[in-house]
Order: C-alpha cells, then sequence, then structure tokens
C-alpha cells in the first residue's frame, strides 16, 4: 500500500487499536488517510505485525515522551492543519479544549484496545464526512 500524495485526515493510534480491525476496514481509512503510530507495550513487534498486516514497508511512529501531556502535545503537533481522528486510552481537559477549538476537524475516540465494531463506524462516518467536503 503506497501512502496517500494529500491525505484527507490523520489517523494517530497504538498499534493496539488496529491489531484486531479487519485489514481491509484499515486499508480503506489509510486510501485517503495517513497513519502514525504511537509506540505502546508492544513495542516494535507490534509495529512490524501492524507493517506486516498493511502491507506498509514503512511506518510512521511519533515520537515518545516523557509525560502524557507531552505526548498530547506530540499528536497534536502532529495534526498540523489537517483533520485528525485520534485514538488513545484517555484524553486530558486540554486535549478535549484543544479539539473543540478546532471544531469538527478532530474525531477523539477513547480505546485502549482494539475498536468495536461502533467504534470504528463512528470512525467511518468521520472520514466519509471529510471526503464528501473534499469533492
Amino acid at each position: 500500500m503506497a501512502p496517500v500524495a494529500d491525505p484527507l485526515f490523520r489517523l494517530a493510534c497504538a498499534p493496539a487499536v488496529l491489531e484486531r480491525a479487519p485489514v481491509d476496514w484499515v486499508s480503506t481509512m489509510l486510501e485517503e488517510g495517513e497513519l502514525a503510530v504511537l509506540a505502546d507495550h508492544g513495542g516494535l513487534d507490534a509495529i512490524t505485525a501492524i507493517a506486516h498486516a498493511l502491507d506498509l514497508v514503512v511506518v510512521p511512529v511519533l515520537r515518545a515522551e516523557q509525560t502524557p501531556d507531552e505526548q498530547e502535545a506530540t499528536v497534536i503537533a502532529y495534526a498540523e492543519a489537517k483533520p485528525l481522528i485520534w485514538i488513545a486510552a484517555s484524553f486530558s481537559e486540554n486535549a478535549a479544549r484543544w479539539a473543540r477549538q478546532r471544531g469538527p476537524m478532530t474525531l477523539m475516540v477513547e480505546s485502549d484496545g482494539p475498536l468495536s465494531e461502533q467504534e470504528r463506524k463512528r470512525v467511518e462516518r468521520f472520514a466519509v464526512i471529510l471526503g464528501r467536503q473534499a469533492e
């Protein structure tokens, strides 16, 4: 799978979020979006497994930070001006405030493991809306 030249959105999450998702679901998401993973307890092995499952040669990894606040700041910096789908175990009030200020450009999903079908549908709806706006 080749990276998207001009992605509609950025997706930031840990590999554990994607590990049990249907491969075709993740691949479809990445047809219009860009993925960067946050290292989790699975480390390099989890990142490598995702790369193989998605047939990716390269998987961007967001740098690890010393504190949760610093980690959130790194994800925020990664978002830049692009819409962001951010999946994490939890979000601070600062991150939630930042997302509210961005308005509809950010979808935050709380999950510390694989997404449920309902959560995947929520992410899909967000991506579909972005795609319609880009037409």
